[in-house]
């Protein structure tokens, strides 16, 4: 019987909408080590890549569209797409509205709802493995469709982006600040365009981390 997690803190302050309001590149190292609610589960982000408007491998390049008018919204809000018409991928809007830049949140290491997860992706499945990419991290957390453009920074938001109790947000993540040994900046996988931009970031000691882990 798996145990339903280590318990979470609640009283961890829900980030404000002014830090989303600044580029991909800026916000993406600064969301590692906070901790990512939807319902009974949450998980802390270990792994995150940025998306730029005039990057093209970003949905944004081409400029807006019915299905990532999400990705051009205000700042602080999800914008989810479907990969391959399979998986549901989960993505932090930045910049002012109208920008479409975006990060997306690749794996989370499970804090509370442990259980809960487990069945939704396989009961006999390794912790390590329930959130260690895109996909795997929407399925656990039940993120789809219905949560594309849902607003991270309310209180009585779906779902919430959370700096753990004592953490002082101005000045960094919960322990991996930008520059800390732990972080690991690498390019980004499971791509073919702009492949050689340094936008992923990740915490090198974690066990939940994608697969692929490609240095440099």
């Amino acid at each position: 019987m798996r145990s339903s997690g280590r318990g979470s803190d609640r009283s961890g302050d829900v980030l404000p909408r002014s830090f989303f309001d600044r580029s991909a590149v800026e916000v993406a190292p600064e969301l590692l080590g906070l901790w990512l609610y939807h319902g009974p589960t949450a998980v802390r982000i270990v792994e995150v890549e940025a998306y730029e408007p005039d990057d093209p491998a970003s949905h944004s390049f081409i400029g807006p569209r019915p299905r990532t008018k999400s990705m051009f919204g205000p700042p602080g809000h999800l914008y989810v797409y479907r990969s391959y018409g399979i998986h549901w991928c989960a993505n932090v809007v930045c910049s002012r509205p109208g920008v479409g830049s975006a990060v997306l949140l690749r794996a989370g290491e499970p804090i509370t709802g442990e259980a809960l997860m487990a069945e939704r992706r396989s009961p006999m499945m390794a912790t390590r493995m329930l959130c260690s990419g895109p996909g795997k991290l929407c399925a656990a957390l039940a993120i789809g469709a219905t949560h594309d453009g849902v607003d991270l920074c309310g209180r009585g938001s779906a779902l919430r982006l959370v700096a753990p109790a004592g953490v002082d947000t101005a000045r960094g993540p919960a322990g991996w600040a930008p520059g800390h040994r732990d972080v690991v900046v690498t390019r980004r996988i499971g791509i073919s365009k702009a492949v050689d931009r340094p936008w992923r970031w990740l915490v090198a000691s974690s066990p939940h981390v994608s697969p692929r882990t490609p240095r440099g």
